[in-house]
């Protein structure tokens, strides 16, 4: 299976969540150059998921603009961003944060 990074995507990080959130257990985060790059990371993930695994996605958000495309396979949540949304909205910096029981 192919990988982002292979793809040229930037920057890929993956996040453990589960012990923060009921909602999934891992975030995957990624940028494109361009949204046209952004899109097309997008649908090589959703290629490579139906064809490896044969599932397809809960829900895909912000495929017609192409500045954060968001894939929400349930467990895991793939976020493929431009690097200026990715930088304003900073969600890798939120899931990572202090934790109130970590002082």
């Amino acid at each position: 299976m192919t990988n982002l990074e292979d793809l040229k995507a930037l920057d890929v990080r993956i996040l453990e969540v589960a012990e923060f959130t009921s909602i999934t257990d891992f975030m995957i985060f990624a940028s494109g150059r361009s949204d046209r790059q952004v899109r097309a990371l997008a649908e090589k993930v959703l290629r490579e998921v139906r064809k490896a695994v044969g599932i397809k996605p809960l829900g895909v958000e912000g495929q017609v603009e192409a500045e954060w495309i968001l894939l929400d396979y349930n467990d895991v949540i793939v976020h493929v961003m431009l690097p200026s949304t990715r930088e304003y909205y900073q969600l890798e910096q939120f899931w990572e944060g202090p934790r109130p029981h970590d002082s």
